[in-house]
């Protein structure tokens, strides 16, 4: 018996995977040492124009694992207290549940079998997110272990800036400097960036999915 087809018109878009676009804010480089200190998850979907666009966003601050590694500059660059009792920060397993749960709800929705990591050097992202789920035992992780889509992969190659700021810039859309590097930030201008370059490439897509009918 042949597999049924997606059932959705994002799952036929991506192959019966489903992009949502991660960032992640840590406390330095190594995600099996380094600790996870805020994760901010954006979900997608088609507009009746077959246009992707932004939906809703789900954050969350992180309490360091037990031992972990936070490097001086890394704070400097995010800004993040970590002692500050308003972050309401959670440990990492009630974390990633807050933030997790809702992509396996919107994969399940969709009728796509797994979600696609989307972030702007994705594979960071992902390690930090994977480790994670390792160290607290999390077997709910709903993104694939290795495959993504990489905004400064797709940003060089359609719009020549793969920094996120110029990127944006070159596409047209808002950044501010003053507002970066909070995970919600970076992750709602990331996924403005991938609608855009995905929307762009779209009438490329149609081709060749037209080219392909019987």
């Amino acid at each position: 018996m042949e597999p049924s087809a997606p059932s959705s018109p994002i799952a036929r878009r991506f192959r019966g995977f489903l992009p949502v676009v991660v960032d992640v804010e840590t406390g330095g480089f190594n995600p099996a040492t380094d600790a996870l200190l805020e994760i901010a998850v954006v979900l997608l979907d088609l507009d009746a124009q077959g246009h992707l666009v932004r939906k809703e966003t789900h954050a969350v601050h992180v309490q360091p694992f037990p031992g972990a590694n936070i490097e001086k500059a890394a704070l400097e660059v995010n800004g993040i207290r970590v002692d500050n009792p308003l972050r309401l920060a959670l440990p990492e397993r009630e974390a990633l549940e807050r933030v997790l749960k809702p992509v396996r709800t919107a994969v399940s929705d969709s009728g796509c079998s797994r979600a696609l990591l989307v972030g702007h050097n994705a594979h960071f992202d992902l390690s930090f997110v994977n480790a994670a789920c390792t160290r607290a035992d999390y077997k709910r992780n709903p993104f694939h272990p290795f495959t993504v889509f990489d905004t400064a992969t797709l940003a060089g190659a359609v719009l020549g800036q793969t920094v996120l700021k110029r990127a944006l810039e070159t596409a047209g859309l808002p950044y501010d400097a003053e507002a970066a590097h909070s995970a919600i930030y970076d992750t709602e201008r990331t996924a403005d960036l991938f609608c855009l370059l995905v929307n762009r490439l779209q009438p490329v897509y149609e081709t060749f999915a037209a080219s392909k009918d019987p």
